[in-house]
């Protein structure tokens, strides 16, 4: 039996082990040593999971799709039942089996078999919630000791980057390790060397630890509202002065983990009332096709890969011909920047109480190491990195850094 390094992403996942001396994460779709956190049901409630479960999706089989499994951890949500295929799942049976599958995977490529675990979370699972960051650790463990885990311990997502970053620095450093995830952006400063790197015991290297409940999935949102979802009638008049149509439902559209609740007769009968006010109903007849076709996970894909795009590109074009002919959608760089600002910015505040916490100043700062995929961001790579201007940038494995850093705490928590 062997003890792995698991980092359960809102984006992504990543298993690994201390293998030929030294920490290695595993393949777990195909050559990829990451797999999406998406899981998919066909009608008859088969499920796959990563890139095969979107592509599933997009090739039009019939079933239903699942992302950004994380978020719904230490919310109201994680227990509540959606219908897949035949039978009704709690969100917590579906991370379950999403995890399972995962790690079955894992022991299959490296010939191990894993009972005990060091699993990747983020400083905070929620904000300003000690009782439901408790929770949401809890109902992880829970679902870690249902997948097969016999021993499960945890560490900050942060600090695991740090024990990877760490291997590679020749002298010691005080280094502000700052992860934008999918889900949440977490931040630890922390006193690193190669002597230090050798102890199995870091307390007093840790300065501070804090984060915050905004990730690559609210950028999402954001943009969804602020450039798609009017297209579908959000924000738009009813017949009644100086009143909009109702926004929930709107909201739902534009956040991953809440699209299927939208699938049900009751959110049809809804909008059929909203559209008999509305000053403009053929907007509510676009996003009752959107739903009747289920083609919410659709266009958050769109919208994810817009973002994705204007990393590279100063213009991307949408095209919405799904929804009506010649339907498209213009996003540049600038509006992106403009529609999002609230959210880059209190990522950079939150480096403040970091600093603040660990009784130092932006120039105590030696090292800047990136990680997670929505430091692709620009102007939220910027927002971090005005708060240490001086200190020296470095850009770590995006998506597999964290889950390095946890194959070294599970060696020194298990041994090797």
């Amino acid at each position: 039996m062997s003890a792995c390094g698991l980092d359960f992403g809102t984006s992504n996942t990543t298993l690994g082990a201390w293998r030929d001396g030294a920490p290695r994460l595993a393949p777990l779709e195909g050559e990829h040593l990451t797999v999406p956190s998406a899981i998919f049901f066909n009608w008859s409630g088969e499920p796959c999971i990563g890139r095969a479960a979107m592509n599933a999706y997009v090739e039009g089989t019939p079933g239903r799709l699942m992302r950004s499994l994380k978020s719904v951890l230490g919310t109201s949500l994680a227990d509540e039942t959606t219908q897949l295929g035949r039978k009704r799942l709690r969100f917590r049976e579906v991370i379950a089996l999403y995890l399972t599958e995962v790690k079955t995977r894992a022991e299959a490529a490296t010939g191990l078999q894993f009972d005990c675990v060091v699993h990747g979370r983020p400083v905070h699972f929620v904000d300003s919630n000690a009782e439901g960051d408790r929770k949401a650790e809890d109902m992880l463990r829970a679902i870690a000791t249902e997948v097969g885990f016999r021993d499960i311990s945890f560490q900050f997502e942060p600090i695991a980057a740090a024990l990877d970053y760490e291997r590679h620095i020749a002298r010691e450093e005080i280094a502000l390790i700052a992860d934008i995830g999918g889900g949440t952006s977490d931040f630890s400063i922390i006193r690193l060397s190669p002597e230090r790197h050798k102890k199995v015991e870091r307390a007093e290297d840790i300065l501070a630890n804090d984060g915050v409940r905004i990730g690559g999935v609210d950028f999402d949102r954001t943009l969804s509202l602020a450039r798609l979802m009017p297209l579908l009638g959000f924000g738009s008049p009813t017949t009644r002065p100086g009143r909009d149509v109702p926004g929930g439902h709107f909201h739902d559209l534009a956040t991953w983990s809440n699209i299927n609740r939208l699938y049900n007769d009751k959110t049809q009968r809804e909008l059929r009332d909203i559209r008999r006010e509305a000053a403009e109903p053929e907007l509510i007849d676009r996003m009752m096709q959107v739903l009747d076709r289920e083609l919410g996970h659709t266009l958050a894909m769109s919208v994810e890969a817009a973002k994705i795009d204007l990393s590279q590109s100063d213009n991307v074009r949408l095209d919405l011909g799904m929804i009506a002919p010649d339907l498209e959608l213009a996003f540049t760089r600038e509006s992106f920047a403009t529609d999002t600002a609230r959210l880059s910015a209190r990522i950079g505040e939150r480096i403040d109480t970091c600093l603040s916490a660990a009784g130092l100043v932006a120039d105590d700062i030696s090292s800047l190491f990136l990680t997670g995929g929505s430091t692709r961001i620009a102007h939220v790579t910027h927002a971090i990195t005005a708060k240490a201007p001086h200190a020296r940038i470095v850009e770590g494995d995006t998506f597999g850094a964290v889950g390095t850093g946890l194959v070294i705490e599970a060696a020194r928590r298990y041994g090797a």
